[in-house]
């Protein structure tokens, strides 16, 4: 049973969508996508995609020595996950390589008392990146993501004028429902693959001509490849028996990757491409609108804030948020005179756009992706 929208008819409220409205017809659009747009689809939030993963077959028993080592080490720390473990033994590579590079006598990094070779860390990033894989490649329900890209590309309403430009996918998810749900929809988009079942990455695609959308896969996709030799992603078909020494690895990006991922082709060409896309052309507005996704990374919080304070107020940020009001970093960047016009946030428990607070007695619906996708559908 669909949830109950008539707590948005109250007037403030449905102003505040109404003006949404507005500004997404009338202005470039970005969308950051996070895990909570994919519950819907039935896919596993963070704390079950954690649990999976650390159960998978996929682990030797090396790895789960390693894993458990490091869960060590995050003990009493507030919602640790499978993310965090591997952002970790990103770091714990990075060391080991660096001493090995600089000829030191120890090329190990050591881990609860036990020191590991690069290597060893290195195969466990890669059973552990297969386990995510394996945890979210599973069947899925498109019907929320399709409703979703029928909303964001619907045609403008009669007298109203339509933004020219591609509309950004920042996905932040391994998952490929947006480009699926592009796809079913027959629209163009560009994702930086060049093919059909089996691709190669060309950076120039997302500057082809007719595009409706461009999908910003910034941690990676589970239906990415790194080939032995290669430092650039493929997709390959999952019938396809490639020739020996061809090797293929799931190309995942762990959300708080510091060292050396984040330096390496395509992440640092996605995140470029991220940073164009929150700053609009002068002279032009970007409502980039933010589903699903709680502000725990830090490298994307930085990268929002940056855009707002340089985007000289051309920039919007759209937060739909299932916490009852702003909390951590979106509280700080609220309360920030600077920059809080520029913030739009419809929480759970009222709407917050600078001086303009509204609370709500009840749960507002809003939160939902599902109900995102009814209300830029122009339900209400």
């Amino acid at each position: 049973m669909p949830d109950d929208l008539s707590p948005l008819k109250e007037s403030t409220f449905a102003t505040a969508l109404n003006e949404l409205d507005d500004l997404l017809t009338q202005s470039g659009k970005a969308f950051l996508i996070g895990a909570g747009c994919s519950k819907c689809a039935e896919l596993p939030l963070m704390a079950e995609l954690t649990s999976k993963s650390l159960a998978s077959a996929k682990l030797s028993a090396t790895t789960k020595t390693i894993l458990s080592a490091i869960q060590g080490l995050f003990a009493g720390a507030n919602a640790a996950n499978i993310e965090d473990y591997l952002s970790e033994l990103v770091d714990l590579v990075a060391i080991a390589e660096r001493r090995g590079v600089r000829g030191a006598t120890s090329h190990t990094a050591p881990l609860a008392g036990v020191d590991y070779t690069a290597k060893q860390l290195k195969d466990a990033v890669d059973e552990i990146k297969a386990a995510i894989a394996e945890v979210i490649d599973v069947p899925v329900s498109m019907d929320v993501h399709w409703k979703f890209i029928q909303a964001v590309h619907r045609p403008s309403r009669p007298g109203r004028t339509v933004a020219v430009r591609p509309v950004d996918y920042l996905i932040l998810n391994y998952d490929t429902l947006i480009e699926s749900a592009l796809a079913l929809q027959k629209l163009r988009y560009a994702d930086g693959m060049n093919g059909g079942n089996s691709a190669w990455w060309d950076l120039a695609t997302f500057e082809a001509e007719g595009l409706a959308a461009r999908v910003i896969k910034l941690h990676g996709s589970i239906d990415w490849s790194e080939m032995s030799g290669e430092p650039l992603p493929r997709r390959i078909d999952k019938n396809l028996r490639l020739p020996t020494g061809n090797e293929q690895k799931v190309l995942i990006w762990p959300a708080s990757t510091k060292y050396r991922e984040t330096q390496r082709d395509p992440y640092a060409q996605l995140s470029s491409l991220a940073r164009r896309a929150l700053r609009p052309p002068s002279g032009t507005q970007t409502v980039l609108t933010i589903c699903g996704y709680s502000f725990g990374d830090s490298h994307i919080n930085i990268e929002i804030e940056r855009a707002l304070r340089e985007s000289g107020g051309e920039l919007t940020i759209v937060v739909f948020t299932f916490d009852e009001e702003p909390t951590g970093d979106l509280k700080r960047l609220h309360e920030d005179k600077d920059i809080s016009e520029q913030i739009r946030i419809y929480a759970r428990k009222g709407f917050f756009h600078g001086a303009t607070v509204t609370k709500s007695a009840v749960d507002l619906p809003w939160s939902k992706f599902e109900n995102i996708a009814r209300l830029l559908g122009g339900e209400r």
